[in-house]
């Protein structure tokens, strides 16, 4: 019985591990502004097989391409404290290579689905894998690798319902343009001790943080701009247009806050607001407008 339980015990820690080597949190966030993008571009009147399918694709897409990430990232990951933890660093998984199967089989089962929706969605899927594997932290400082990577499963989803390219795909696109920067930008300036001591010395590491918070600001006063321009190049409703004024306005609120104090625990918050809940709660208002309301 204590054999078993130790045997169950490994399987249930080796399963987690290798789990969490495909970033969960990150990859649900992905494959959910993915599906709303979808419902977006289906203008609230998806097939739900096909949305489903879509859905799919996607989810395989980010979780195995996160994989990667995650493996080319793992010798920086083990300088950090912040992911030193992490299953490929910490040596959950060893050796690293043989979370590789698992991350290639998911990618390229993603690209299948995608191809089969719509060949652009198999190139925007594509090209949101070789963005994100060459948007590391010891190579680049987002621009353009992180936009690209960020927008594949919005013009994914989009494209598998609508076929088309236009101006609230542009929209979208430019929305989550400018949320990459502050997201990431925000976490490395609460992080700057644990990146510098890594050996990241990269912008906006390279400047004053001041400045760049200064950027950041100008950044989400265009993105408050662009959620607030989405609305007049849709058919997104009311209920959407009020969600990306409190939510613009918050965002605004809490870098001009960072401006004014500089102290990294703000820095941190902000990166914490721009995923939940201003990524998450827009797109999930956007899905309610057009589908419920």
């Amino acid at each position: 019985m204590t054999y078993s339980r130790l045997v169950v015990g490994r399987l249930g820690g080796a399963i987690r591990s290798y789990v969490e080597v495909l970033k969960p949190r990150e990859t649900s966030l992905l494959t959910f502004t993915g599906f709303s993008a979808a419902i977006v571009g289906a203008n609230g009147q998806p097939s739900l097989g096909w949305l489903l399918l879509t859905t799919v694709a996607i989810l395989l897409g980010s979780g195995g391409t996160n994989g990667l990430t995650n493996y080319i990232d793992r010798h920086v990951d083990a300088r950090m404290e912040r992911t030193r933890h992490r299953p490929l660093p910490s040596g959950r998984i060893a050796p690293a290579q043989k979370m590789l199967p698992l991350a290639i089989a998911l990618v390229l089962g993603g690209l299948v689905i995608a191809w089969f929706l719509d060949p652009l969605c198999f190139v925007f899927g594509a090209l949101g894998v070789v963005a994100s594997t060459t948007w590391r932290k010891k190579v680049t400082c987002v621009f353009p690798q992180g936009t690209i990577a960020s927008c594949s499963p919005i013009l994914i989803g989009y494209i598998a319902m609508s076929h088309r390219l236009d101006l609230t795909l542009l929209f979208l696109c430019i929305l989550i343009g400018l949320l990459v920067p502050v997201h990431v930008w925000s976490v490395m300036i609460a992080n700057r001790d644990d990146y510098m001591a890594a050996g990241i010395t990269y912008f906006p590491l390279s400047w004053q943080d001041r400045d760049v918070i200064r950027l950041l600001l100008g950044l989400a006063v265009l993105l408050f701009a662009s959620s607030i321009g989405l609305y007049f190049f849709s058919d997104l409703g009311i209920a959407y247009l009020v969600a990306a004024v409190v939510l613009g306005v918050l965002l605004v609120v809490a870098t001009a806050r960072l401006l004014a104090t500089g102290v990294s625990h703000d820095a941190w918050r902000l990166y914490k607001l721009t995923a939940f809940p201003y990524l998450g709660v827009l797109f999930l208002i956007m899905v309610l407008d057009l589908w419920l309301l």
